[in-house]
C-alpha cells in the first residue's frame, strides 16, 4: 500500500465530489436533477444518440418505486411494514428489495458485520437517531439489553410460491440507508444502459455510478474536494467504470468531558468506534456494494480495513489522524484511477 502524508495535509477529506471535465462542453451531454430518498440527484448522459423523449420521467418514476420500497419515513413502505411485523411474521417483497436484502448479507458477512442494516435502534439509544436524547451516554446495561435485537440474521429471505417473502425470525427493526442510494445509482445505470446510452454519471447524495466517457471523448474526470473554504481539490480521480462511495466520521458526533462520540457505531460492541480512521473511499462493481463497503470499512478502522480490502482486491483510499496530522493511504487497486498535476476545469 502506498502512503503519502503529504497528500492530504491540514484539511478534512469529504465526499464532495466535482465533474471537471466534458460536462458541459456539449449539447450531447444531458442533465437530469432533481430530489428523492431526502437529498439530492444528478444525471449527466454523454448521448450519441436521440435518447428517449420520457427519460426524465423514467429516472424518477423508478426512483420513486426504490422509495416506496425502502424509504423508512414513509409508513406504508416495505420496509416500515416489515419493521411492524412481529416475530414469526412474513412480508412479501419486490426484487428490488430482496436485491438490497442480499447485498446487504453479503457485505454483513464479508466485513466481520461491521456492515449491519439492523442497527437503527443502537442510533437512536446513542442520540444520533430521529427520537430525542435526554442523556447521549447510555449504560453498559441498556446497550447489552439492545443488541439482541440488532441482529441482522434475525431476518432471512424465504420463497413461498414463486414469491419472495422476508420471514422476522426475532426482534428486528432493518434500515437499508448504507445501500439503498448506492443501489438506487445502479439502477439508473442500468436503465440508461437499457436504452442504449452507456456513457452516463450518476450521482445520488454523494454516491456514484461512473460508465464510458464524456463529451470530448474522455474518461470522466471527478475531482474529489476538500471541506475547507477554500474550495481546495485534494485529488483528481479518473478511468472509473464502477460505483464510487466515501464514508466519514467527523461530521456527525459529541463531545462530553473533552471525550469525543462519534456517530460511527460498531454493530458488534454497540459502542462509537475510537480508532484513527477519519474517512474512506471505496470504488467497486456496483455503487451498492461501494456504499456498503465504505461503512463496514469505517467501522473496522485503518487496520481491518486495509486487511479486508487486501482480501477482497478492493480499491480504497484512507484518510487517517495520526500523530496529529492527516495521513492518507490507497490500494493498489486505488492507484490506477489517480490522476496526477494540475486541475483544469475548463
Amino acid at each position: 500500500y502506498r502512503s503519502d502524508m503529504s497528500f492530504l495535509k491540514t484539511v478534512w477529506f469529504w465526499s464532495l465530489l466535482w465533474i471537471i471535465s466534458g460536462c458541459d462542453s456539449s449539447s450531447n451531454v444531458i442533465q437530469i436533477e432533481g430530489r428523492k430518498f431526502g437529498t439530492t440527484y444528478r444525471v449527466l448522459v454523454n448521448a450519441d444518440q436521440i435518447p428517449p423523449e420520457n427519460l426524465e420521467s423514467m429516472i424518477d418514476e423508478r426512483l420513486e418505486l426504490i422509495d416506496i420500497s425502502m424509504s423508512t419515513y414513509r409508513i406504508d413502505s416495505e420496509i416500515s411494514r416489515f419493521n411492524q411485523l412481529s416475530k414469526g411474521e412474513k412480508l412479501i417483497v419486490s426484487d428490488d428489495f430482496s436485491r438490497v436484502f442480499n447485498i446487504a448479507k453479503k457485505v454483513w458477512e464479508v466485513s466481520d458485520k461491521s456492515f449491519n442494516p439492523a442497527i437503527a435502534p443502537l442510533v437512536n439509544l446513542w442520540g444520533f437517531g430521529p427520537d430525542l436524547i435526554n442523556d447521549p451516554i447510555p449504560s453498559h446495561e441498556q446497550i447489552s439489553e439492545i443488541l439482541p435485537s440488532t441482529k441482522f440474521s434475525n431476518a432471512t429471505l424465504i420463497t413461498e410460491k414463486g414469491n419472495e417473502l422476508l420471514l422476522k425470525l426475532d426482534e428486528i427493526s432493518l434500515d437499508f440507508s448504507g445501500v439503498a442510494k448506492g443501489y438506487a445509482a445502479d439502477v439508473i445505470a442500468d436503465l440508461l444502459e437499457l436504452n442504449a446510452l452507456p456513457d452516463y454519471l450518476v450521482e445520488i447524495g454523494g454516491e456514484m455510478r461512473v460508465s464510458g466517457t464524456n463529451a470530448k471523448g474522455t474518461p470522466w474526470r471527478i475531482a474529489i474536494e476538500s471541506p475547507s473554504e477554500l474550495k481546495q481539490i485534494e485529488t483528481i480521480i479518473s478511468g472509473v467504470n464502477a460505483g464510487i462511495a466515501t464514508s466519514g466520521d467527523y461530521r456527525n458526533y459529541f463531545e462530553i468531558e473533552n471525550r469525543r462520540y462519534s456517530h460511527t457505531l460498531d454493530p458488534r460492541s454497540g459502542y462509537p468506534v475510537e480508532h484513527s480512521l477519519a474517512s474512506v473511499t471505496v470504488i467497486a462493481p456496483t455503487c451498492a456494494e461501494a456504499d456498503a463497503l465504505a461503512t463496514a470499512i469505517m467501522v473496522l478502522g485503518r487496520e481491518e480495513g486495509l486487511r479486508i480490502a487486501a482480501e477482497l482486491k478492493l480499491a480504497i483510499f484512507l484518510v487517517s489522524r495520526i500523530d496529529n496530522e492527516y495521513r492518507t493511504e490507497y490500494s493498489n487497486q486505488f492507484e490506477q484511477f489517480l490522476i496526477a498535476g494540475d486541475v483544469n476545469f475548463d
